[in-house]
């Protein structure tokens, strides 16, 4: 009797042991699910434009070229007015401002403002393109081309660029200009920003004045003089 006694205590305290492991699992269970339905469902990785020699980096890390080549490529979508700057100009703010800081977008509001109030847009064609020879360098992050990484996430873009405007067929202004485009990371809707990038901080779109290159050669001595966008 003593014996079945026994084995029936071993059965049942084999009955509980497996119920506390089936208990346990099916917490576990919760714990990933809860941690797969939580994970973010796209992760966004930055890869240099040259895999020849390879790449190696941590995945938060945005690479210079694609810093430069998202800034070049917003900045002259940004300032093409194929028609007339009145009606491109207001319609390229809105249809780019996810890819710029809300201070970047009050600032070319504003210009907007002025130049219609000065009569600069109405009828007037835009165009500017990057001056060949001064693409992105690896060398010189604060020179023409150069990305100059302030931080993780915040980074500094000298794109030189010439900028070509006509009235009625004839050409109004046709210069080259230094922007310092200021470049931000940002955590926002990435179906209406992959690039999970903004032009911009929280005071304007470039980190100092815009500078007018000479008109002949585009020298990398600026003439001191402001430049607007």
């Amino acid at each position: 009797m003593s014996r079945m006694r026994h084995a029936l205590s071993a059965r049942d305290a084999h009955i509980t042991t497996l119920r506390l492991v089936i208990g346990l699992l099916a917490l576990l269970c919760l714990c990933f699910f809860w941690g797969w339905k939580s994970a973010p469902e796209r992760l966004t990785v930055y890869t240099p434009p040259d895999l020849r020699t390879g790449s190696t980096r941590e995945w938060w890390k945005v690479p210079e070229p694609n810093v430069y080549t998202f800034a070049i490529y917003v900045w002259q979508t940004l300032n093409r007015w194929p028609v007339s700057g009145e009606a491109d100009y207001k319609r390229n703010i809105d249809a780019y401002r996810n890819f710029l800081t809300p201070a970047c977008v009050s600032y070319l509001q504003r210009d907007y403002a002025q130049r219609r109030a000065r009569g600069e847009l109405k009828g007037r064609v835009r165009g500017i393109y990057e001056i060949p020879g001064r693409g992105f360098q690896n060398d010189t992050p604060t020179g023409p081309g150069g990305v100059k990484v302030i931080d993780r996430d915040h980074w500094v873009v000298t794109a030189d660029m010439g900028v070509s405007e006509t009235y009625a067929g004839t050409t109004v202004r046709d210069t080259y200009v230094r922007y310092p485009l200021y470049v931000s990371r940002v955590d926002n809707d990435p179906n209406a920003n992959p690039w999970g990038l903004q032009i911009g901080s929280s005071e304007g779109c470039f980190s100092g004045v815009p500078q007018r290159l000479g008109y002949a050669d585009s020298s990398d001595t600026a003439t001191g003089e402001g430049a607007t966008p």
